[in-house]
C-alpha cells in the first residue's frame, strides 16, 4: 500500500509539474532595430503607433524574443545573394544592444548563433572567413572562445541569453569551410569522421555556454521536420555521442514542409524516441498576402491576413497535443517596410506580422499568446469536473476526442490519464 501511495503522489507531482510548465511564445526580431533606424512606423490593427514594438507585444502576451549573431557579417555581405544581404548586420555590437533592451523589457532573450559571417541554413553553413585557416583541433578551440568571448559581452552589457542555439538549422552539420566547400558534411550514415567533427564543434560550444550562462538552456537546432528519418538519424547521433543540451529546436514552414499533419508526425516520432528534452519550434510562419519566393509545397490556407491567421490557430491547436512543445517563435515577425527610407524598404517578405503597406500589426500576432493556454487554464471548474466527459491537453485545450496514438500526459473526469 505505501508503495502505491509512493507511485500516486509521484505521479501527481510529475501532473502538477507540467500543468504548470512554462511556455514561452514570441518571435525572431532580429532586424527591429534596422528598421526603426530606417523610420519603419509600427501600428497596431487600429492604425494606433507602436513607440516600442517589445513593449507592444509584451502587452499582447509575448515573453520571448529571438535574434540571430553572425561573427563579422560585413564579410557575410559580400557572399550573400543581393536579396538578402540587407539582411546581415547582426554582430555582437548590435546583438549587445538589442539583447539588453530585450532583457530591460522583462522578456526572455533566445540567442541564435549562427557560427557564419552569413545566414546558416542546411544548404550554407559556410566557415567565417578568419576562421578559414584553421584546422578541426583549432577550430574546436576557436568556436568555444568565440561563444564564451560573446556570451561574456551579452553578460557584461546586461543581455544575458536565456536560451542559446549552439548552431542554426544544423541538420547536416556545420562549420563546412569556405563557400561551396563539400568535404565536412553529414548526412544519414555518411562519413564518420564528419559527425564526430561536428559533434566536437557542438561539445565546444556548449561547453562555453555552461561556462559563461549556466543558467540557460542549449537549444540544437534542425529544419528536418518534413524528413522523420534524417531527423532521427540526427538526434540519435547527438544521444550516442552524450551532448550535453536541453531542448530540441524545429523549425517549420507549411510552404516548405508540407502540412500541419508532417509536423505532428515529426513530433509524434521525437516523443516515441523519448530523448529527454523538451521541443520548441523556434521558426514559423506563413504569408498575409502572397506565396514565398521558393515555395515548394502545396498549402491549406489562404495566402491573406485571415488564412495567416487561421494558420498559427489550427498549429497552436496542434502543438497543445504535444505535451514536450514548450516554445513557439515566429520568424522575421518584424518584417515592416512601411515608412522605410532605407534598403529595407522593398516589403518582399509577406509573412511577417505587420502589412508592409500601413505598418498595420496583423491578427496573427495576437494569436501567438494563445499558445500559452491561459484562457483555458486546467484549473478551470469545467475541466477539473467529474461530469466532464472530454479530453484536455495539460495546457487546457479542449480535445476533438481520446488521444489515440499520441503520447502525453492529460486530462479525463477530471483525474491524469497517461499515454505511452
Amino acid at each position: 500500500m505505501n508503495l502505491l501511495r509512493f507511485f500516486f503522489a509521484s505521479a501527481l507531482l510529475v501532473c502538477t509539474t507540467f500543468l504548470y510548465a512554462q511556455k514561452y511564445v514570441g518571435g525572431d526580431l532580429s532586424l527591429l532595430t534596422k528598421y526603426e533606424n530606417q523610420g519603419a512606423k509600427y501600428k497596431d490593427k487600429d492604425g494606433n503607433t507602436i513607440n516600442d514594438l517589445l513593449v507592444y507585444v509584451k502587452q499582447q502576451g509575448w515573453n520571448t524574443i529571438r535574434v540571430r549573431l553572425f561573427v563579422d557579417p560585413v564579410k557575410g555581405q559580400a557572399i550573400t545573394d543581393a536579396a538578402n544581404k540587407k539582411e546581415v548586420v547582426q554582430d555582437i555590437a548590435y546583438v549587445k544592444e538589442l539583447g539588453k533592451r530585450i532583457k530591460d523589457n522583462g522578456l526572455y532573450f533566445l540567442l541564435d548563433f549562427h557560427y557564419s559571417d552569413t545566414y546558416a541554413d542546411p544548404g550554407k553553413q559556410w566557415t567565417p572567413e578568419d576562421w578559414q585557416s584553421l584546422n578541426d583541433t583549432e577550430l574546436q578551440q576557436k568556436i568555444y572562445d568565440y561563444t564564451l568571448n560573446c556570451l561574456q559581452e551579452l553578460n557584461d552589457a546586461g543581455a544575458t541569453p536565456d536560451f542559446i542555439q549552439t548552431g542554426n538549422e544544423i541538420s547536416y552539420g556545420m562549420l563546412w569551410g569556405a563557400q561551396g566547400t563539400n568535404a565536412n558534411r553529414c548526412y544519414t550514415n555518411s562519413n564518420a569522421t564528419n559527425w564526430t567533427r561536428f559533434i566536437n564543434l557542438l561539445k565546444q560550444a556548449g561547453k562555453a555556454c555552461r561556462e559563461a550562462c549556466p543558467d540557460a538552456k542549449i537549444i540544437i537546432h534542425s529544419e528536418r521536420a518534413a524528413a522523420p528519418n534524417v531527423l532521427i538519424d540526427f538526434f540519435d547521433s547527438m544521444k550516442s555521442a552524450e551532448l550535453d543540451y536541453d531542448i530540441i529546436g524545429l523549425s517549420y514552414y507549411p510552404y516548405f514542409h508540407g502540412k500541419l499533419t508532417v509536423l505532428a508526425n515529426a513530433l509524434n516520432t521525437l516523443e516515441n524516441k523519448n530523448y529527454g528534452k523538451q521541443v520548441q519550434i523556434v521558426e514559423t510562419g506563413y504569408p498575409s498576402k502572397w506565396a514565398v519566393p521558393g515555395t515548394t509545397e502545396a498549402v491549406d490556407y489562404a495566402y491573406s491576413v485571415d488564412g495567416q491567421k487561421q494558420f498559427i490557430t489550427d498549429l497552436i491547436d496542434m502543438l497543445s497535443e504535444h505535451p514536450l512543445v514548450n516554445g513557439l517563435s515566429w520568424w522575421w515577425a518584424e518584417a515592416n517596410a512601411y515608412g522605410c527610407t532605407g534598403n529595407l524598404k522593398e516589403g518582399w517578405y509577406n509573412a511577417g506580422l505587420f502589412d508592409n503597406s500601413n505598418g498595420c500589426a496583423l491578427n496573427a500576432l495576437y494569436e501567438m499568446k494563445s499558445f500559452l493556454g491561459e484562457s483555458t487554464g486546467i484549473g478551470s471548474p469545467a475541466i477539473n469536473s467529474a461530469n466532464d466527459d472530454a479530453c484536455y491537453t495539460i495546457s487546457g485545450s479542449r480535445l476533438t476526442g481520446k488521444p489515440a496514438s499520441t503520447k502525453g500526459i492529460f486530462i479525463s473526469n477530471g483525474r491524469k490519464l497517461m499515454v505511452k
